[in-house]
């Protein structure tokens, strides 16, 4: 099990880079680029974590670990919105946007790594 999430978390952290540089020439502004950054950081490790959970779900429930997983990313963009942007004062569009992004992105690779 711990060499599928290894090997997932190599494609979380090779997508989240390239789309994070990706973002970075397109969302231009007053702390854009720590935005963006902090983002992906936070996106990897709840996409690692979530994997992880839906990883050990699957023998009993496969839709419930991929609910448990989409509850977890959910209720961090909600508390990520409140801490980043209200009580650290990150740039709200790059921050939120890009966590969104980096989150459906790598929610997309989740079926090829999940197949038994």
């Amino acid at each position: 099990m711990t060499h599928v999430v290894a090997r997932y978390a190599f494609a979380v952290a090779a997508v989240i880079a390239l789309v994070a540089w990706v973002l970075t020439l397109a969302l231009t502004g007053p702390g854009a680029v720590s935005a963006i950054g902090i983002s992906a950081v936070v996106a990897a490790i709840v996409q690692i974590a979530a994997f992880a959970l839906t990883r050990s779900m699957m023998t009993q429930n496969v839709v419930a670990g991929w609910g448990a997983g989409s509850l977890v990313r959910f209720l961090t963009l909600f508390i990520y919105g409140l801490l980043a942007v209200k009580v650290i004062g990150l740039a709200p569009v790059p921050a939120l946007v890009s966590l969104v992004l980096f989150f459906f992105l790598s929610t997309l690779l989740e079926p090829l790594f999940l197949r038994r």
